[in-house]
């Protein structure tokens, strides 16, 4: 087990997420603060404010150790309870100005739980998901091949496995409703051997730009009205109750006595809710939940697409 050498990847990472972010936004850059916490490790924190495009966009790199995992990261896994960990990743969320960008959020991670005279216990996560406002097709089919594409050379059965975890995941149970159109989502990974594990996370972490880039560069020239404004004030309040209540990054973090302003910069500069709001019917806002907020196979209706071509 190579910790050092996923630290090194880790940086590398956040280091080219942001300087491409920054490039796209064209305005602004990231301010980087580093940290320490007092029970073990810290991180390196950059956020990008009020740019030309991204209204708020956080990259966070954190190495964190201690004595003992807290109940978020052991509450499915008993046999770790008690345990000394040690957890490093990169985890973002972009939140754009114009409501035709997509908000977007990935994270890769690897965990390693320990006990004095036993073998340490490891395991990779991550993975990323879209959360759109005023969706559209190729947004949604170009976002899910390059998902697809990433777990290929893994094996058939990796993308739809991670893909519906993903689906699960991201949902808001009190809403019944998804967070947005998923992507993919993956935990305690080490069904492989820890080499392949690593290059499975560090094929996500790859392809994440290649995945969003594309959608901001389509979508953030866009005209846009006060009232899509408003509307994505709104679903920002449904990332927003997803982070705080179901999130376990978030629980991890704040359960874990991490630091709160980098566990915490997930979170929109602006949101609002309305009380008892529908959409009109037939509206683009009704369409979000309509079409796109559904369980849909985006890669079989691009094959449905080229055969009715």
């Amino acid at each position: 087990m190579r910790i050092e050498q996923v630290k090194e990847y880790l940086l590398q990472l956040q280091d080219s997420i942001c300087e491409s972010l920054a490039a796209e936004d064209g305005s602004a850059t990231f301010i980087e603060e580093e940290w320490q916490r007092e029970e073990g490790g810290g991180g390196r924190s950059r956020v990008l404010a009020e740019g030309a495009v991204f209204e708020k966009a956080g990259v966070n790199f954190s190495h964190v150790r201690g004595a003992e995992l807290p109940a978020s990261a052991s509450a499915s896994r008993p046999e770790l309870a008690g345990r000394s960990y040690e957890a490093l990743g990169v985890s973002l969320v972009i939140h754009p100005h114009n409501p035709y960008v997509p908000t977007s959020h990935a994270n890769v991670r690897l965990f390693v739980a320990s006990k004095p005279g036993e073998e340490p216990i490891w395991w990779f996560g991550g993975g990323y998901d879209l959360t759109p406002y005023y969706a559209n097709r190729e947004d949604c089919i170009s976002w899910h091949r390059e998902a697809a594409a990433a777990c290929a050379p893994f094996g058939d059965d990796v993308y739809p496995r991670f893909k519906a975890w993903c689906d699960e995941y991201f949902q808001l149970k009190h809403r019944g409703e998804p967070r947005g159109i998923g992507g993919l989502f993956f935990d305690d990974l080490n069904e492989w051997d820890f080499e392949t594990s690593f290059a499975f996370m560090r094929a996500v972490g790859d392809s994440y730009l290649r995945a969003y880039r594309p959608i901001v560069q389509r979508n953030k020239s866009r005209p846009y009205t006060e009232r899509e404004r408003q509307f994505q004030l709104y679903r920002r309040g449904r990332y927003v109750e997803f982070n705080l209540v179901f999130d376990r990054g978030t629980l991890f973090g704040l359960q874990s006595g991490g630091r709160t302003e980098a566990i915490l910069m997930s979170l929109p500069p602006l949101v609002r809710w309305e009380y008892n709001y529908s959409p009109p019917p037939g509206s683009p806002e009704a369409e979000l939940t309509a079409y796109y907020l559904c369980d849909r196979d985006w890669l079989a209706e691009e094959s449905e697409e080229l055969t009715n071509t």
